[in-house]
């Protein structure tokens, strides 16, 4: 995972890569946040950076904003990318499946299906999504005891590969007492080169002792960023909006070709980040609300939003809704936003 991959998080990014460019980087950290607005997928990001053999700085010209990133391309990076690194250990809340049962199960039993979820969800998939994908809807995830056997071990062992050693403890307030006492001293005294991260939802359940011991590193929510922070999405949408109500067809293709080759979540999150600029457009031109997006373009602030009627409002975000259930289930890209800009030309020209 590359912070360029992340969605709205350039000002947390470009604070990381900074900590560990300075050499600051504290051996035991707390990523507080939403898992959706991209805590997990920051703390891969960071550990993948701080392993990344050929860092990228970019100074004030990179993607997005950020002054650097992770390369993608060294065997660290590549490793990383796929979840498969030898020093890259996660732990996460699970619970007996119908093909994995017993009282003597942990994390170890379901690596490898982790792994699959996160990179089918980049890295952003949330605990309910993770059970469903388990397919233990109905029960509650822990990380037990014999999990902080196996952390504990871990983090006294050295680096499989001469590097940083990285610890990823997802969903940490699932741990119970017991495994987070047992965990104490190794958070306090790792060996060298050792990055713990746990991440987190809330830490109103997770023992005072335990955040003692790690570095606060709060991860804001889309919300609080809002998704107008990304420039990228402002240009992309104005330049799609516009193409819409022409048509014109070799534009709006390679605009098409452009959404293809982004991630699966950043397609998503930008056409969340659509979805509300169309309600914020319809809120502000028939119930005469202030907008709170503003797109950069003072012309196609003060226009667009009279494009956006009660005559079409509902057929636009019916098509939204039915491309973010297409992209979340592997949907061809080209295919789902191409057929989105038809349905969504068709109701602006019926405003």
């Amino acid at each position: 995972m590359q912070f360029k991959d992340i969605v709205g998080q350039t000002v947390m990014a470009n604070r990381l890569t900074e900590i560990i460019d300075s050499g600051r980087v504290s051996h035991t950290q707390l990523f507080l946040g939403e898992t959706a607005s991209g805590s997990l997928a920051m703390a891969i990001a960071y550990a993948q950076y701080l392993n990344c053999e050929h860092r990228q700085h970019y100074g004030e010209a990179g993607p997005d904003g950020l002054r650097a990133d992770s390369c993608g391309e060294c065997p660290s990076c590549k490793k990383y990318q796929q979840l498969s690194h030898s020093d890259l250990h996660l732990y996460f809340p699970y619970a007996a499946t119908a093909t994995v049962k017993g009282t003597s199960i942990s994390a170890a039993d379901f690596q490898s299906e982790f792994r699959e979820f996160l990179n089918a969800k980049h890295q952003c998939g949330t605990l309910d999504e993770w059970y469903e994908f388990m397919q233990i809807e109905n029960k509650q995830g822990q990380i037990r005891e014999r999990d902080a056997d196996d952390i504990v071990r871990t983090l006294g062992m050295k680096s499989y590969e001469g590097g940083n050693k990285v610890v990823i403890i997802w969903m940490a307030e699932k741990m119970t007492v017991q495994p987070a006492n047992k965990i104490l001293k190794s958070l306090e005294e790792p060996t060298p080169n050792t990055l713990i991260i746990l991440v987190a939802e809330s830490s109103e359940k997770m023992l005072s002792t335990i955040i003692s011991r790690t570095q606060l590193v709060k991860i804001p929510s889309l919300r609080e960023n809002g998704r107008t922070a990304s420039p990228e999405f402002r240009n992309l949408y104005v330049t799609w909006m516009r193409q819409l109500f022409k048509l014109n067809m070799a534009s709006l293709s390679a605009w098409v070709d452009t959404m293809h080759d982004k991630s699966r979540e950043v397609q998503k999150q930008f056409l969340l980040f659509a979805q509300e600029s169309i309600r914020d457009s319809f809120l502000r031109n028939n119930a005469g609300l202030p907008s709170h997006i503003d797109f950069g373009d003072e012309k196609f602030n003060a226009s667009f939003p009279t494009m956006i009627t009660e005559r079409n409002i509902e057929k636009i975000n019916d098509a939204i809704n039915d491309a973010i259930f297409a992209v979340e289930r592997n949907a061809y890209g080209k295919i789902v936003f191409m057929e989105l800009s038809f349905r969504i030309s068709k109701a602006l020209k019926k405003r």
